[in-house]
This record gives C-alpha cells, sequence and structure tokens, in this order.
C-alpha cells in the first residue's frame, strides 16, 4: 500500500466550512447595570468593586464579579464565574439561577437581563 502525500486526507473549500466570527471579550458591564433603575432595584458595589443588585421585593438577584466569585467549594475563590442572575421561586414553581464565566461578553448577559425584566410584572 502506498500513500500519495499529494491527496490531502480531508478535502474541503472554505465556504463549506461556513466559517463564522464570534463576539469575544467582556464588553462593557454598564450595558448590564444600566436595566436596573434605582426606584426599582437596590445596587451595592463592595469594598472589591463587586456588584450586586437586589429588587426591591427580594426575589431578584444579578452579581457582577469582574474578577471571579468568592464563597466557592471551601470559601476558595470562585475565579470563573463572573455574573450570577437568580430569581427567587413560590411555593409552587421553583426559581432558577445562572451564570456567566468572566470572559462572557457583556451582550450576552444583557440579553438574558433584558428578556428575564421583560417577562417580570408587578403583581
Amino acid at each position: 500500500m502506498t500513500w500519495d502525500a499529494a491527496q490531502p486526507g480531508f478535502a474541503t473549500r472554505v465556504e463549506a466550512l461556513r466559517l463564522r466570527s464570534w463576539k469575544l471579550g467582556v464588553g462593557q458591564p454598564m450595558q448590564v447595570i444600566d436595566h436596573f433603575t434605582e426606584a426599582d432595584f437596590t445596587h451595592v458595589v463592595d469594598d472589591r468593586a463587586d456588584v450586586h443588585i437586589g429588587s426591591v421585593d427580594g426575589r431578584f438577584y444579578l452579581g457582577y464579579f469582574p474578577n471571579g466569585r468568592p464563597g466557592g467549594t471551601d470559601e476558595e475563590w470562585v475565579t470563573g464565574e463572573g455574573w450570577v442572575i437568580a430569581v427567587t421561586g413560590t411555593a409552587n414553581v421553583p426559581g432558577y439561577r445562572m451564570c456567566f464565566g468572566t470572559g462572557t461578553p457583556a451582550e450576552t448577559v444583557e440579553a438574558a437581563v433584558a428578556q428575564i425584566l421583560a417577562s417580570s410584572r408587578p403583581l
């Protein structure tokens, strides 16, 4: 059996790969934080410059941790967690929590926040 080096084992065209450019980089966190008015949400910036936002009713929480979130296993730093969003459930329906890494583009987090806020309503 002979091997012909002129014949590649994988042949395709660039167009067939459908290459894309993807949004990378953290972006501007204020794009997310600006969604929260002082009338409906409390804002706290702690001594580490982490930002904590909570709804007045206490059921929504957003945390922004540019250097990673403290309080992981055995109180070590959760270095990969940059954003935390949590919504408390009710007696009949469980809440949810989602996390985004420190390198997640702010536009991605903003899209999730916009959808959550759009689906909320006063009781």
